[in-house]
């Protein structure tokens, strides 16, 4: 029997255990330092390619002068074999972002030992743990994915480095889309660049790294797959130099995803596969293949092989387009949209295209023949499948009859009056609510499937047409089994014989009821428009009476104590805005003189009344002798508590004959005009909010003393206010005009409204006070 195990003693199997993981670690080092040497080995045996290339010598001398440079430069060999590389490649590794503070030659040699390690890899997952480990870790990335394009535009992920425990094999497979960032990238063949994925609302894996960027990988024009990278943080912009950085690392995927990604298959036949399965359509079709540049890019796609069912566009024999390539044969798809471009989409993104009705054009001579066609474009490996079918003129007519016809809602019959056959079209069974089965209804029985005060019409209409024959057309109501009753024009014409007999009868059906239904309401909107109207004018009838009444466009001049005061009033141009501006002039009990003028938002009656119950308060609070700045403030209280919700601007003016001093506040109003030697000027802005605004509100006030000859003028809005010019131009003119010499008061008044440019269609009102 085994003695118990004291708490603090290690078992045998924990040494054993703690043994395990000691070899386990100390392997998985081994295998790192050998992998790390093998990468440094693959730069060193590239720099000893190029010195054996540019020094015309052998292997072993190569290595020995490699060996000898870099003693004398002080450096080791992989350093100095990573600048040799970085001279003769010219690619965008060669002048890397450095991370915060490091060395030109670590970053060189971080970058170039991912590149061949991605180069020299095994698999794509051996591929991205290398980029992940030596190029982008170090720049703070947390994460990336390498994914692969399927030809049905899935995403399939193929290497993977950072990611949490789990999260790739959730992610492992992403279906047509999906709208993840590398779909995007994908479907846009450019670099997507997300600062939150979290604000972007697409998901992804790792959707706790939210810095996220995702390129294209691929080349010759062709994509494979794309390059995601994440970040622990939201993503800064970053500097072009990064940018080209990552596309360079996606170009590098790339390799890894197709082997065959950099060929050229212009030199190669089309797989026998693919040309089995074009010769096998009953559609015209294509192989192509891409040309590519030395730069990379794609200039045209060949035509590998045309199946035994091609019909060229232009009437050409199959020998004469096979071998060109896609614009040499058809110049004119290499407009905006056309052919071409969907091909090469197609062949970048590997997501199919299909469409029922395409343009295409051929040349012939230099004339352009159009053709409508449906067309399936379709990537498989490097080469593009193109099939099209032509539609013949007969067809893309009759197509669009019938479209025509369901969109009029028509459907057309025909009765053979020798065998008694009826054919209707499957619109009119659609619209006689009849199966196809229950046979079509003779022209001589629709009287029985309409409405009975229809019939007698329709007896007519059908005498016409079967007995007179002469073209004929009625409506009526039909009346369908399922209850449902239309409104439907028939039209029929008959076809005689050479002997004048009636061989047969064509027509159609249309159903109208929409149309009757809209001419109902219509008729109906109609009557209750001019009710509406008449209402409408007498409202502003009343409006306008009641306006005239308290506010008349003419107010008797006023003269007490050696002042005279005139007023002019002008209402809005049309009767629907009669609006709320207000004027009065009366002499105190205190024997001062109140002058006001106020403009009340809103229009009707509403205006007009709101108008009366200010202008009445005012003269109300002028009685206890406060100032101009009180009596705003009162005023204000009742436009705010009393009042149904009015707004309102408003000048008060109160006038102490013995003085000659006119004390004033402003309610948001504008300010008054002082005529003083032939020249018009504004008084100050004093400080005051419109009325109804707030509860409570203070004004302040001002004083002006009048001399005689001064005259002050107090006016609305509707005097000056113009749409396309700002206000203080627009009181510059007024002062303009005001300040011409005029023979009287009453004068300057009507002066100043025959020369007033407002274009707002409102009320006027305008008083001058002078002082002779």
């Amino acid at each position: 029997m085994r003695a118990p195990v004291d708490a603090g003693e290690v078992t045998a199997d924990e040494v054993g255990v703690g043994r395990l993981a000691g070899t386990v670690a100390r392997l998985r080092a081994e295998i790192e330092r050998e992998r790390a040497a093998a990468d440094g080995r693959a730069l060193v045996e590239l720099a000893k390619g190029v010195l054996v290339e540019r020094l015309r010598c052998g292997p072993v001398q190569a290595a020995e002068q490699l060996a000898l440079l870099a003693e004398r430069a002080g450096t080791t060999q992989v350093e100095l074999a990573v600048e040799i590389v970085n001279e003769v490649s010219g690619d965008e590794l060669t002048a890397p972002p450095r991370p915060g503070g490091e060395p030109d030659t670590t970053a060189a040699i971080r970058l170039r030992t991912a590149e061949s390690a991605a180069l020299h890899a095994d698999d794509t997952q051996s591929a991205a743990q290398s980029l992940f480990d030596h190029a982008l870790a170090p720049l703070g990335a947390g994460a990336v994915a390498i994914w692969l394009a399927g030809g049905d535009a899935s995403l399939t992920l193929a290497g993977h480095a950072g990611f949490a425990t789990g999260e790739a094999s959730r992610w492992r497979y992403v279906p047509p889309g999906v709208p993840t960032p590398a779909r995007r990238a994908l479907a846009g063949r450019e670099a997507v660049w997300i600062t939150d994925l979290r604000e972007s609302g697409l998901p992804s894996i790792g959707a706790d790294l939210p810095g996220r960027v995702t390129v294209p990988a691929g080349t010759g024009g062709r994509i494979t797959g794309v390059l995601e990278i994440c970040w622990p943080t939201a993503l800064a912009p970053q500097p072009l130099s990064v940018q080209k950085q990552v596309e360079a690392l996606a170009e590098l995927c790339a390799a890894t995803l197709d082997g065959t990604a950099t060929a050229r298959v212009a030199d190669h036949p089309a797989p026998s596969e693919l040309v089995d399965l074009a010769d096998g359509l009953l559609d015209p079709a294509l192989v192509l293949g891409p040309e590519v540049s030395a730069e990379g890019r794609i200039t045209d796609f060949r035509v590998h092989h045309v199946n035994n069912r091609f019909v060229d566009l232009a009437g050409r024999p199959r020998t004469a387009v096979a071998g060109k390539t896609l614009l040499e044969a058809y110049p004119l798809a290499a407009a905006a949209g056309s052919l071409f471009d969907k091909v090469e989409h197609v062949h970048a993104t590997g997501e199919p295209f299909r469409t029922e009705h395409m343009n295409l054009a051929a040349l012939i001579g230099e004339v352009s023949l159009p053709v409508t066609a449906g067309v399936s474009i379709t990537r498989h490996g490097v080469l593009v499948l193109v099939v099209w079918r032509v539609q013949d003129e007969t067809a893309r007519l009759a197509n669009l009859l019938q479209h025509a016809q369901r969109l009029g809602r028509v459907g057309g019959f025909e009765e053979d009056q020798q065998t008694g056959a009826v054919v209707w079209n499957s619109q009119l069974y659609s619209l006689f609510g009849r199966e196809p089965g229950a046979g079509p209804v003779p022209l001589a029985q629709i009287a029985a499937h309409a409405h009975p005060d229809d019939v007698l019409a329709l007896n007519g209409f059908v005498q016409t047409v079967l007995h007179d024959h002469r073209h004929a057309s009625a409506a009526f109501r039909l009346q369908r089994s399922d209850g449902v009753t239309r409104h439907v024009r028939v039209i029929a014409e008959p076809v005689l014989d050479p002997h004048g007999a009636l061989f047969a009868v064509r027509g159609a059906y249309q159903d109208v009821s929409a149309q009757h239904w809209t001419e109902v309401a219509l008729s109906a909107t109609q009557d209750q428009l001019a009710i509406t109207a008449q209402e409408a004018a007498e409202h502003n009838k009343l409006t306008l009476q009641l306006q005239q009444v308290i506010m008349p466009p003419t107010h008797p001049t006023l003269d007490a104590f050696g002042l005279r005061v005139a007023v002019r009033y002008r209402p809005a141009a049309q009767e629907e805005l009669v609006g709320g501006d207000w004027y009065d002039a009366v002499v105190l009990p205190s024997k001062q003189i109140l002058v006001s003028v106020g403009d009340i938002t809103g229009h009707g009656i509403k205006g007009a009344t709101g108008m009366v119950v200010l202008r009445n308060a005012l003269r109300g609070l002028a009685a206890t002798g406060a100032g101009p700045a009180q009596l705003l403030t009162w005023l204000n209280l009742v436009a705010h508590h009393l009042a149904d919700s009015i707004f309102a601007t408003a000048i008060c003016g109160l006038y102490d004959p013995h003085t000659r001093v006119l004390r004033w506040a402003r309610a948001g109003h504008l300010p008054p005009v002082l005529i003083r030697d032939g020249r018009g000027d504004l008084l100050p802005m004093l400080p005051g909010m419109m009325l109804g605004a707030v509860a409570e509100a203070s004004y302040a006030e001002g004083e002006v003393v009048l001399e005689p000859g001064d005259t002050l003028l107090l006016y609305t809005d509707g005097l000056v206010e113009r749409r396309n010019l700002p206000l203080d131009e627009c009181l510059e003119h007024l002062c303009a005009v005001a300040g011409e010499p005029r023979e009287g008061l009453d004068d300057l008044l009507d002066h100043l409204l025959d020369q007033s440019e407002s274009d707002t269609d409102d009320d006027t009102c305008v008083v001058g006070v002078q002082l002779p």
